[in-house]
């Protein structure tokens, strides 16, 4: 059952990834979005949803096998956080390419509150909700740019 917790905390392994694994697991988010984009919104949410309790879990267990707080080999959040930015966009190299850039960007700068819930939540919960909140700062940045450019 650890093998398995595992490799989806790890995002198929892909946290184990030399330099960066956090970008990894983004990387593994905008591959995981392309099927999923086909999806309807509802069913969309839905997916994104259950993936985020499925990553509480994981990663929360995760955290206990590898007995350390967040470990860096943890990108299922980047994973979740990947696919929460890149929701309801136009299927575009520029688009992906965007929400892939904003999302690395909010979740390594940590504006407030995404720097306050990685401090003081601890656990899966505390894991995997500071990267959803800087996906929404992304999401709304990205669909933003997206209407500015619409009106150019």
């Amino acid at each position: 059952m650890d093998r398995l917790l595992m490799f989806i905390a790890t995002g198929a392994g892909s946290g184990h990834l030399p330099k960066a694994p956090g970008t990894w697991g983004s990387a593994v988010g905008v591959l995981l979005w392309l099927p999923l984009s086909r999806l309807n919104a509802p069913a969309y949410l839905l997916a994104v949803g259950v993936l985020f309790i499925i990553g509480v879990f994981c990663a929360g267990a995760a955290e206990k096998i590898v007995d350390r707080g967040d470990p860096s080999i943890v990108v299922i959040d980047e994973i979740v956080g990947q696919l929460i930015t890149l929701s309801f966009i136009p299927f575009h190299p520029v688009t992906l390419l965007a929400g892939f850039i904003l999302f690395r960007f909010f979740d390594i700068i940590k504006p407030y509150p995404v720097g306050w819930i990685d401090r003081h939540l601890h656990g899966g919960l505390g894991i995997m909700l500071d990267d959803v909140v800087a996906a929404l700062y992304a999401l709304v940045v990205l669909h933003l740019g997206i209407r500015a450019l619409q009106f150019l």
